[in-house]
């Protein structure tokens, strides 16, 4: 079957727009987790947007695997090495940005990302590369040791011709490298049924679109279809 990770980040995005106690986001992330999410998604970013540092600790005291998501930062690596949630997925992040806007240029940064890795793997993390789906960001996310790689279907989602064709290709060059394969980005009820079959995939993460549904249906049983979709 293939994971559902349930991205909280726009639960603490509505809170933190009247600088209000509520909508928790751990109270989101239980509800997802009790109508079939397999694990919970939260980003931390520099600017502390949406996600703060007190938000990721508690989601981390939930008896559900966390993955953290981070920029390829010190000061993210050291609060994740401090953590040690169950998985990192490592993004890209911009601050003026409004969300990640493509893959992590894994090709350029190598050498930089490298150490950070290193110290993710070394402290018992699972980590992941968000990366576009091209054979380079593939082959550079094996060099640098991830056991995981999760592609961007920003494009895919947009209706960008020919992507869905480039996410197979990519997720078979990672499972043909051992890697696990995992997807998000932008997607929907509606596109999402394509991108299960992609080869060896094991885990799609989605955020924006659940939440936003969530406000005609209800968190559970979004969650609920969403998973269902992904597992007919």
């Amino acid at each position: 079957m293939i994971r559902l990770g349930v991205n909280v980040d726009h639960v603490a995005t509505l809170r933190n727009a009247r600088g209000e106690n509520y909508p928790d986001p751990v109270a989101a992330a239980r509800m997802a987790l009790e109508n079939g999410a397999d694990g919970i998604t939260a980003h931390v970013r520099e600017d502390r947007r949406h996600i703060k540092d007190d938000d990721i600790k508690r989601l981390r005291a939930l008896p559900a695997p966390l993955n953290f998501e981070m920029a390829a930062t010190d000061e993210m690596t050291a609060m994740a090495v401090a953590l040690k949630p169950h998985a990192c997925c490592v993004v890209p992040e911009r601050r003026q940005e409004l969300t990640t806007e493509g893959g992590l240029d894994v090709v350029g940064q190598e050498g930089a990302l490298k150490p950070r890795i290193q110290k993710l793997l070394g402290a018992g993390i699972r980590v992941s590369l968000f990366i576009d789906p091209t054979a380079e960001s593939v082959a550079a996310a094996h060099r640098l040791g991830a056991p995981v790689v999760e592609l961007h279907t920003g494009a895919y989602a947009a209706g960008k011709v020919g992507e869905l064709e480039r996410l197979r290709q990519a997720a078979a060059a990672a499972t043909a490298n051992g890697m696990e394969v995992h997807a998000g980005h932008g997607l929907t009820f509606e596109n999402v049924a394509p991108i299960t079959t992609l080869p060896g995939l094991a885990e799609l993460n989605i955020g924006h679109f659940l939440i936003s549904q969530a406000v005609f249906d209800g968190l559970g049983p979004v969650v609920a279809r969403m998973k269902a979709l992904i597992n007919p």
